[in-house]
């Protein structure tokens, strides 16, 4: 018998409280419907895991339902000149044209991040013939979408872990990836109307100072950085699967022969009979392995090129090529800015022309120039 069904039985025999005409009136309503079948309390139970495979139910729904309404070439046409008109790509090119507040930079202020995609890695040499792994990271179209001020990002189910014993920081949100609106739901595309961009594939937000705060629109580039300068990258994991514990603890696994019978790559025991007679929380078992959120702390630029959105860190980044990861300012301490880096962000000279289109560290030996001076 349903739940619903052992509460009409009870009103209907009377083995209810002096309240039950109050709760006979509450049977014909959605209340208890949402009391024993709330759904959005299910997904909510997805949270005590450490990975999640569905975006958070707090996000805006993004993508829309595909159609299989036929529409011909006119009528598509004309629906893309109506986008175009709509979402006017209004972000300014120099930076005298941003309505910006001068501020100085110290070196407590927090700078915006950006978005970008791992395209993969590429081995590069110091002078002293060393040879370094690089990652190769392409900085995407980033705009600025908008800024969500302290008071209201404290209020937020993000803010309110984050800033619960210190001082509330705004944040920026931005955008990457610009696609056709066609792709996304209404709502999602609401967020980019006061912007005029197009809806953005990818957004982020980036926690800054009240001095480093940046108006919608902005775009943000390679040139947000300097060579030379420590960042930290964050992104997710390679994703694995579920693997056992050879490959996912690095288990020595059972002998191979010697009357070894479907014991070659398994974990052996998990817990013994005495004293706590149970398993251990934190014991390594089978499970799923990798597509966990890391950091990776203190990454040094060792090339930038300005004509492709191009920056070169040393060491690797977490995620598989092609992946989507994002970089800002480090945090430690003793890689922190010594001198003012671009503030609040870099803007390209107002002739359009590029002073530099690549940009190497001083350490690494440029690819062209001669190995050897006599």
């Amino acid at each position: 018998m349903s739940t619903l069904g052992l509460l009409r039985t009870l009103f209907n025999s009377k083995i209810v409280t002096p309240n039950a005409i109050q709760l006979q009136s509450l049977n014909r309503s959605p209340f208890l419907v949402g009391l024993f079948f709330n759904h959005e309390q299910v997904r909510t139970m997805s949270r005590v895991k450490r990975r999640t495979t569905h975006p958070p139910y707090w996000h805006v729904l993004k993508n829309n339902q595909r159609q299989d309404e036929k529409i011909s070439s006119d009528n598509l046409r004309f629906v893309r000149e109506v986008i175009q008109d709509k979402y006017k790509n209004k972000s300014p090119i120099k930076g005298s044209d941003l309505d910006i507040e001068k501020k100085e930079w110290d070196p407590k202020t927090k700078r915006s991040g950006v978005i970008a995609r791992n395209i993969g890695v590429q081995h590069m040499w110091e002078k002293d013939g060393k040879k370094v792994v690089c990652t190769v990271l392409h900085v995407l179209d980033n705009h600025v979408i908008r800024y969500v001020p302290p008071e209201e990002y404290a209020k937020s189910i993000i803010g309110a872990k984050v800033f619960r014993n210190r001082k509330p920081l705004g944040c920026l949100v931005v955008g990457a990836e610009a696609a056709n609106p066609d792709r996304f739901t209404r709502q999602y595309c609401s967020l980019f109307n006061e912007v005029g961009l197009l809806p953005k594939k990818r957004l982020a937000r980036f926690i800054v100072t009240p001095n480093a705060v940046l108006p919608p629109c902005t775009p943000l580039t390679a040139g947000h950085f300097v060579v030379g300068q420590a960042v930290d990258v964050y992104g997710k994991t390679i994703d694995y699967g579920f693997q056992g514990v050879v490959k996912r603890w690095g288990f020595k696994g059972g002998p191979a022969s010697h009357g070894a019978t479907k014991f070659h790559r398994r974990g052996g025991t998990i817990g013994t009979g005495r004293d706590k007679a149970r398993v251990w929380p934190g014991q390594k078992m089978p499970g799923h392995m990798g597509s966990e959120r890391r950091f990776c702390r203190g990454l040094k630029i060792v090339r930038i090129n300005m004509k492709y959105n191009v920056i070169y860190v040393k060491g690797t980044v977490p995620g598989p090529t092609n992946s989507i990861v994002q970089i800002f300012d480090t945090l430690l301490p003793r890689r922190k800015f010594t001198e003012a880096p671009p503030h609040p962000t870099y803007f390209p000279p107002e002739d359009g022309t590029l002073p530099q289109e690549d940009i190497w560290d001083s350490n690494m030996h440029v690819f062209g120039s001669p190995s050897i001076s006599v």
